[in-house]
């Protein structure tokens, strides 16, 4: 069974930063076999891709809605994949989401995690 735990949510002011976690775990689960991403669902909107991560990291994508804020990283060592979002704005509150899947993607992933909530207050 494979198990991704996000944490690192929270609530912030508009401009501020936080860092989102996600750890990976499972018998059958090769982290650095993944793909990695994060998306997120504000309340009332459809899931949308964040950023993801190829398997060893080389590659990255983002959307346009938080290029050059938000910075995508992983520890293949420690299974994790984290999320540095700077300069935040009340519109990336959201539950943040991280998945992980076999494809090169922004939408089809095999697994998620339970999500974590991101408050961005103006």
């Amino acid at each position: 069974q494979v198990q991704l735990v996000e944490s690192g949510g929270g609530l912030v002011q508009a401009g501020g930063s936080l860092r989102l976690s996600c750890t990976a775990s499972g018998r059958t689960f090769t982290f650095s076999n993944y793909a990695m991403g994060w998306f997120r669902q504000a309340p009332g909107k459809e899931r949308e891709f964040v950023a993801i991560i190829n398997r060893n990291g080389a590659m990255t994508v983002y959307s346009d809605s938080v290029k050059g804020r938000f910075t995508i990283s992983r520890d293949n060592a420690k299974n994790t994949v984290s999320l540095q979002m700077n300069s935040l704005k009340p519109e990336d509150t959201a539950v943040y989401y991280c998945a992980g899947g076999t494809k090169w993607s922004t939408k089809d992933y095999d697994y998620w995690g339970q999500g974590t909530q991101v408050t961005v207050s103006s």
